[in-house]
């Protein structure tokens, strides 16, 4: 195994925890539009007048144009550096925000503002898992990507809050608004040292393997059904009963379980020497529980199915992430840029998918489908084990 580019240097790493910060700003910066939409998904059809099937178009669109810029945006941070394109990614982000509480009068113009919100979170993702891989020793790194992908939790757990505190107070352009400056206020955090562009690089590279590409093509489905979470749950619980304010909270409760177990899972993955996408696998076929646990009827079977689906089959990214990351240290951003393809193309279809089988079958239709799209995945998952190499070690470094 060729020696780590000399971006493990020990000024990068001494600044793990200002780099995991960094990551989790950045992340939650660049991802909020398509949460807050989601959750504030009653308030808005009913100004814009969507469906479900047009809340699955809205996220549809965001995720695929993050599919297809998730590549460039790998290379554009191997080439530049995570401070530049992070940077990027937060205006954009932030742009789109007050687009869409200014702007968004229609139907198409929401969808539009959405296809360009796309583009932040790519940005936004590849450059994070770039300073966590660059800047954060090997045995630590487990943890730090869970901290980082809790913050995409963290994003729908605020979308849940506003609910209640803005949209049904002072209506939900307010709480655009101040997402908007929210993301904005993250500019600041961003460091201009310590995020260079890689400027040698030795052994693996980012290449497309198969081992890879399997992983990917099981992120598309697995990120396809975890997505109906964030994106219908709310939707979901008010077409079973419950008062609006209440499913926001719903939604809280379950991207707070994800916030626990994203970290959780990435504090025991330091604490192994490989298996992790036979465990991304095994929290894959508990999330699918989860998921077939909604489409029962009664308050019971909800709140277990969202503790599980959102506990156990949203909490694999950052695990995966890592994974991919242990074995192309060289080209972190280029690498995950792939299997992130396949995060944002599920993102994409699911919606697309779920959203008029929602329409036309109702939820609990929805649900079981998506379950069974999450076994499909960690099936494809346990295959790519065979596939992919070993990773280096690494041995335990002083801090």
């Amino acid at each position: 195994m060729a020696p780590i580019a000399p971006a493990r240097t020990s000024e990068t790493a001494a600044r793990p925890v200002q780099a995991s910060v960094v990551a989790v700003t950045v992340t939650i910066a660049c991802v909020l539009p398509v949460f807050l939409v989601g959750g504030l998904a009653v308030q808005m059809r009913e100004e814009l007048g969507f469906s479900p099937a047009g809340l699955g178009l809205v996220v549809a669109v965001y995720f695929a144009v993050g599919a297809l810029a998730s590549v460039p945006s790998g290379a554009l941070v191997e080439r530049w550096g995570a401070a530049v394109v992070a940077r990027a990614g937060i205006v954009i982000s932030a742009g789109s925000l007050l687009a869409v509480a200014v702007a968004a009068r229609s139907y198409p113009v929401l969808v539009g503002l959405l296809a360009l919100a796309g583009t932040a979170n790519a940005l936004g993702q590849l450059s994070s898992n770039a300073l966590l891989a660059r800047h954060v020793p090997p045995r630590r790194q487990g943890l730090s990507f869970g901290v980082k992908q809790a913050a995409i939790p963290v994003s729908t757990l605020l979308a849940g809050v506003a609910v209640p505190t803005l949209a049904l107070t002072v209506g939900w352009r307010w709480a655009f608004v101040a997402a908007a400056g929210a993301a904005l206020a993250a500019l600041p955090a961003v460091p201009s040292h310590g995020t260079q562009p890689t400027t040698r690089r030795t052994g693996r590279t980012g290449d497309a393997s198969p081992g890879l590409i399997l992983v990917g093509l099981a992120a598309t489905l697995a990120a396809g059904a975890a997505n109906a979470l964030g994106t219908f749950v709310v939707d979901a619980s008010v077409d079973r009963g419950l008062g609006p304010g209440m499913a926001g909270l719903t939604l809280t409760l379950g991207s707070a379980v994800c916030v626990a177990a994203r970290v959780g899972v990435g504090w025991l993955a330091d604490r192994r020497t490989g298996g992790h996408v036979a465990v991304i696998a095994g929290l894959l076929v508990a999330g699918a529980v989860g998921l077939a646990l909604l489409a029962a009827a009664g308050p019971g079977p909800l709140m277990v199915g969202v503790v599980l689906g959102f506990g156990l089959g949203w909490s694999w990214p950052g695990l995966m992430n890592f994974a991919v990351v242990q074995l192309h240290p060289q080209a972190p951003a280029a690498a995950t840029s792939i299997t992130q393809t396949g995060v944002y193309a599920g993102g994409a279809l699911g919606p697309l998918a779920l959203g008029p089988l929602a329409a036309a079958a109702g939820y609990p239709a929805m649900w079981l489908t998506a379950a069974a799209a999450m076994l499909v995945a960690a099936a494809l998952m346990l295959t790519a084990t065979r596939l992919l190499p070993t990773a280096p070690h690494h041995p335990t470094r002083p801090t």
